[in-house]
């Protein structure tokens, strides 16, 4: 449920951060191509996000085959695309008014049934949104979806709302049937992301991590961590932000400390297992009276 009462001009704050995004999502997913640079394309999108008059509101993700989530380029990353299963994971910030979509881009031409089955089971979820629904109804309808094409949903991951500089809040949106859950009400901003497999269903946490978030502030001695933590707290607040984003000496380093005092959490590369595929789509909506809306659909 909301935990705030938004008006008029932060809703219209969240359709633009949306209308931003679909735009920015269409034309990167246009780039991936085989033989392209994983850090060009990412860092091209987020300057084409602040072109049109946002802010990223979480770092790129290019997440290949079986990699779900987390991912994004080191500052010396040289990774281009192969023929490989990329998901592309991108959100805009206006005002820290979030919107947040995905999408997989198919290099091999041998998974159209998956990127069906995550694409489809967004359409279904979608469609069974309207106030006073249960979430776990949104995740039964894609878990149907998803089984039915002979995968499994990735069941440890899940959608949720979408707050004011806040990348994950209240309610989750699981992926599958359950038991519990929460009812969803007018007002609410949401991001549905289903994420379909022929593995396991379960993703477990990689050794990479170049995506980091403010945890607690507090006082540093070191240097270069005090430099990073300034920039930081004034330009990414509570949302996520990359290594290659830091403008200090040493950024990995200052990173570093800033962890080993808590100041900072990092987001591991989540993965199912080697050989595995998942692919992945998301759209943001906000529930209305009737119904909902969809504010990263493409025009």
């Amino acid at each position: 449920m909301t935990d705030v009462d938004l008006d008029a001009e932060q809703y219209e704050k969240h359709r633009e951060a949306g209308e931003i995004l679909a735009q920015v999502r269409d034309e990167a997913a246009d780039r991936v191509e085989v033989g392209a640079s994983h850090l060009e394309l990412a860092e091209w999108a987020e300057e084409r996000i602040r072109e049109l008059g946002g802010e990223p509101a979480f770092p790129m993700n290019i997440s290949i085959d079986e990699e779900a989530a987390h991912a994004t380029p080191a500052p010396d990353d040289d990774s281009t695309f192969g023929e490989e299963l990329v998901n592309i994971d991108l959100g805009v910030s206006i005002d820290g008014w979030l919107a947040d979509t995905a999408v997989t881009v198919d290099l091999t031409g041998e998974h159209d049934e998956l990127t069906a089955a995550s694409a489809e089971a967004l359409e279904a979820a979608i469609e069974t949104v309207e106030p006073g629904v249960e979430t776990g109804e949104v995740g039964a309808a894609i878990e149907e979806v998803i089984e039915g094409y002979g995968f499994n949903p990735v069941v440890n991951l899940s959608g949720h709302g979408l707050g004011h500089y806040e990348q994950h809040t209240e309610p989750n949106i699981p992926n599958r049937a359950v038991a519990q859950s929460e009812t969803l009400e007018v007002g609410d901003v949401v991001a549905i992301e289903p994420f379909a497999t022929d593995g396991t269903g379960k993703v477990t946490e990689g050794a990479e991590e170049e995506i980091f978030a403010l945890e607690h502030e507090r006082n540093v001695r070191d240097r270069a961590a005090r430099t990073a933590l300034e920039q930081i707290t004034e330009e990414f607040r509570t949302l996520p932000f990359a290594t290659r984003w830091l403008d200090g000496p040493r950024p990995s380093m200052a990173l570093r400390r800033l962890k080993s005092q808590s100041v900072v959490h990092g987001y591991p590369v989540l993965k199912e297992d080697e050989g595995k595929m998942v692919s992945q789509k998301e759209h943001t909506i906000i529930v209305t009276p009737d119904g909902c809306e969809v504010t990263t659909r493409s025009d």
